[in-house]
């Protein structure tokens, strides 16, 4: 067993059936299947009475606080959440329905001072702060995965292979904005959040076995305080197949046309891909069709499309068409940062040198420590020292330069150091 097994059958585990056991230990290499959430599916909230009671009982609850997020992703426009899932100890289990319930700020005041467990945070703080829910407190159960070592950091990887027990997970796709939510639903949104306490503390055992949970504290920490990333710029250059265009007048095309496909997507409340998908544009982009006609021979634009929405994409052709070249976008994104790293070796040898040096380092730390490196310390921190390193290399000056990059106080001991005598390196 691992450490996190061993704390896990030192708990009382919830089994099958909702029914907790004190003598039931999951058997190694046998997951126990979860059927049913322990008190039973709860019902829906979905008015300000019945929400009400729930940041009652919550308020009133003890301990951390699980939570969980459903969103509709590949059916609606943006990344609202369609169900909230939460639990805590006194409180049960409970399933709101933001649609009818858009302002859970309440709720949000009422656990400011409790532990939120989340999984994979950083994908669902964004659709919880819209809907007024902020931690100041968290636990990633995935980072404190990724931090402990564990090869397979899913949800329902990391249930089975620390606490034993297998999450059914067949509905981690459909479409959340249902309404009514199918029973079957509800019972896997529940049990998304039955035993993320118990997943919580196994791995805080484990981490601080490792020595390694101080670390993870000062990264939740840094998620909780991290204010929402700004707009991405230019977020037509993310449509896929980008590559294959070259010219500007093909990216122009792209660009009007993923415009006026984002504007249809709000507009219905859609995802973007069920108007036109990406690689339709990128067809068109490349051959500039000069008619309706030569519009619909190309892949994606078939005989499902009516006629009005055929010319729609056909005038956003003819207004990237007609665009004077110096109302072209620019090949490639402004950057922010070192040029593309298979560029330095012509651009700066030495830099090149340099990067070297600091990825082979970082890649044996990584290893001894039994943590992805990205997680040790970010590709992009490496890069940006490496391309402009302290004038003076120390310690302390790159120790300096990894905190303006934001790296963690526990990154900036243990690699600061390594960074520094790479950088050394480099330069000889």
């Amino acid at each position: 067993m691992t450490d996190a097994q061993e704390t896990a059958a030192e708990t009382a585990l919830r089994t099958t059936g909702g029914a907790p056991s004190d003598d039931d230990v999951p058997a190694a290499g046998l997951p126990i299947p979860l059927l049913e959430p322990r008190e039973g599916i709860p019902p829906v909230v979905a008015d300000e009475d019945a929400l009400a009671g729930v940041i009652a009982a919550f308020a009133a609850g003890t301990g951390p606080v699980a939570v969980d997020a459903e969103r509709a992703s590949g059916y609606r426009y943006g990344q609202r959440a369609y169900l909230v899932q939460l639990r805590r100890e006194g409180a049960g289990t409970a399933l709101i329905d933001p649609v009818g319930c858009p302002d859970l700020s309440g709720l949000g005041d009422a656990l400011a001072d409790a532990e939120w467990i989340l999984h994979a945070a950083t994908q669902d703080l964004p659709c919880l702060r819209e809907i007024g829910m902020v931690p100041s407190r968290l636990f990633d159960t995935e980072l404190a995965g990724r931090l402990g070592g564990h090869p397979r950091v899913g949800l329902g990887a990391m249930v089975e292979s620390v606490l034993g027990y297998a999450l059914e997970k067949g509905h981690s796709a459909v479409d959340w904005s249902t309404r009514p939510l199918p029973e079957p639903w509800l019972r896997y949104a529940a049990l998304d959040v039955e035993l993320l306490v118990d997943l919580r503390d196994a791995l805080e055992k484990d981490l601080d076995r490792q020595g390694k949970l101080e670390w993870a504290h000062q990264e939740f920490d840094a998620i909780a305080a991290a204010p929402p990333p700004p707009p991405r710029r230019d977020p037509w250059r993310r449509t896929s197949g980008m590559h294959k265009v070259r010219r500007r007048r093909q990216m122009a095309v792209v660009r009007e046309m993923w415009t006026v496909r984002d504007r249809v997507a709000q507009r219905r409340d859609i995802s973007p891909g069920k108007v036109l998908g990406d690689a339709a544009i990128i067809e068109a982009a490349l051959a500039l069709p000069a008619n309706v006609h030569a519009l619909t021979a190309l892949p994606g634009f078939g005989q499902r499309m009516g006629r009005r929405q055929l010319e729609q994409w056909q005038a956003a052709v003819e207004r990237a068409k007609a665009l004077p070249d110096s109302e072209l976008p620019q090949p490639g994104q402004p950057l922010n940062g070192p040029p593309p790293p298979r560029s330095w070796a012509d651009k700066d040898p030495a830099a090149a040198a340099r990067l070297s040096a600091a990825r082979a380092a970082v890649s044996d730390l990584a290893e001894e420590l039994n943590m992805p490196q990205e997680n040790l310390i970010t590709p992009d921190t490496v890069r940006r020292v490496c391309w402009e390193p302290p004038s003076e290399v120390t310690v302390g000056s790159v120790s300096d330069a990894l905190t303006e990059l934001a790296a963690r106080p526990w990154q900036v001991e243990l690699v600061a150091p390594l960074l520094a005598r790479a950088l050394s390196t480099g330069a000889a």
